[in-house]
């Protein structure tokens, strides 16, 4: 059985097409890294966020995870959701939901005290393209596989991703 050392792809891993990543090509541990897409969240008609200045946390086997700058989103909108969870990696998350949502579902997270390692995303969240639509440069992601996750998977990234049937040993 082929077992990941963390210095090359899987057999089973995708390969990338021209202007693909491949998620078997991230590090572990996780890295940040500055984009410049154009991210928007919520429905086209009534933005709840848009920014061109975005953070990805990029780690082997996850689809990316892409968080927004806090001056780029209508707070306004937003309520603390119940719970906490917490990342080996950025520490502890807290949760947000849609103020006029009834159930008050996170449909976002942020770290107000990551470690010193991601201490950039500090003001910063992240949104799960599953309960919220997201667009990257125009087309709309879709979400990790599993329900805790919160990867982007877009076009631009190949697999297989973590979170899905038979991978809980990756």
């Amino acid at each position: 059985m082929w077992q990941y050392t963390g210095t090359e792809r899987p057999p089973y891993a995708e390969e990338p097409g021209p202007g693909q990543e491949s998620v078997w090509d991230y590090p572990r541990p996780p890295a940040l890294v500055h984009c410049d897409s154009l991210v928007e969240i919520g429905n086209r008609e009534r933005l709840l966020a848009s920014t061109h200045s975005v953070l990805r946390v990029i780690e082997t086997a996850s689809p990316p995870t892409y968080y927004l700058p806090q001056d780029s989103v209508d707070l306004g909108r937003l309520v603390r959701a119940q719970g906490s969870s917490f990342c080996e990696w950025k520490g502890k998350a807290s949760y947000w939901a849609l103020l006029d949502d009834p159930g008050k579902e996170a449909i976002a997270w942020s770290y107000e005290s990551p470690s010193e390692r991601f201490a950039t995303i500090n003001r910063h969240l992240s949104f799960y393209p599953g309960k919220i639509p997201c667009y990257v440069d125009g087309e709309r992601v879709q979400p990790q596989p599993g329900l805790f996750y919160g990867g982007w998977v877009t076009s631009r990234i190949v697999g297989p991703f973590k979170g899905a049937p038979s991978t809980g040993h990756w």
